[in-house]
């Protein structure tokens, strides 16, 4: 009898090792969640660099009229734009106002030919963005700075003290103001025209210095008397000026006239005794 029982308990405890591992299986938990891995964030781009209008800018500012008109008519505008804003360099113009193109005579630009007229308008611009600051660097072994015009079109530019000069073989303008100088466009007055000598072979003549106002005339003059006017104002003066002579003059006079007198009653006396 106990054998028996001892049999049915290994029996017993056979079924259930070889039952176990079906029913874990059977009742395992659901599989923990994958880590999910998300893309890198991307870095945000630079700001676009802002769009820079030459032609409005000019024509709002100076008075630069003429050089904006050089610039429309040799089509170096289309040039400087894209220079301006299609170039990681970005450009430095430097633009004359009209009174410094008034200056020149009208002879001397009047004969150039259409490459020369935009070989000056290119000259007026250098082929990156330099603020007021970055001057200081170019006056030593960096001159002489190369033009948009290319070859040997360049300047020699010169910050003494703070005062930019911008040298060409004919003229040597300073910068006056800062018109507009945000990268990578800087746009600066100058107060006369770049006078390259491959352009220009001789000093290229003035315009005349305008002629001085006459001058105004004298009160005297113009304070003439009235006609009809002019004969008792005359014997008023006449008048003024007997009336002011000296009291011993005027006694004088009455004294000849009391000797001519008795002179003239003497001779008609002597007249009725003959």
């Amino acid at each position: 009898m106990m054998e028996s029982k001892a049999a049915m308990m290994v029996t017993i405890l056979l079924c259930c090792s070889s039952i176990s591992p079906a029913f874990a299986q059977k009742h395992k938990g659901p599989p923990a969640a994958a880590a999910v891995s998300l893309p890198p964030s991307p870095a945000p781009s630079p700001a676009a660099p802002r769009h820079v209008d030459l032609a409005d800018l000019l024509s709002v500012a100076g008075p630069f009229h003429t050089f904006l008109d050089l610039l429309e008519k040799t089509d170096v505008l289309r040039t400087f734009q894209s220079q301006a804003n299609g170039s990681k360099d970005g450009i430095t113009v430097f633009v004359p106002k009209d009174a410094a193109f008034a200056s020149l005579a009208r002879s001397a630009t009047a004969n150039l030919t259409s490459d020369q007229l935009k070989s000056l308008a290119l000259y007026h611009a250098l082929p990156r963005y330099y603020s007021l600051a970055e001057f200081n660097r170019l006056g030593g072994a960096a001159s002489p700075v190369p033009t948009l015009a290319g070859g040997e079109y360049t300047v020699n530019v010169t910050d003494d003290m703070g005062t930019v000069h911008v040298g060409s073989m004919w003229s040597n303008p300073k910068i006056s103001s800062s018109v507009y100088s945000t990268r990578p466009v800087a746009v600066y007055e100058v107060d006369r025209v770049l006078l390259p000598m491959q352009i220009f072979r001789t000093d290229p003549p003035m315009a005349p210095s305008p002629a001085p106002a006459p001058d105004a005339k004298p009160a005297s003059d113009a304070a003439s008397p009235l006609p009809g006017k002019s004969s008792s104002a005359k014997a008023k003066a006449d008048e003024k000026k007997s009336s002011s002579s000296p009291p011993s003059s005027r006694r004088g006079a009455g004294i000849a006239g009391y000797f001519l007198a008795l002179a003239a009653s003497a001779s008609a006396g002597l007249l009725l005794l003959c």
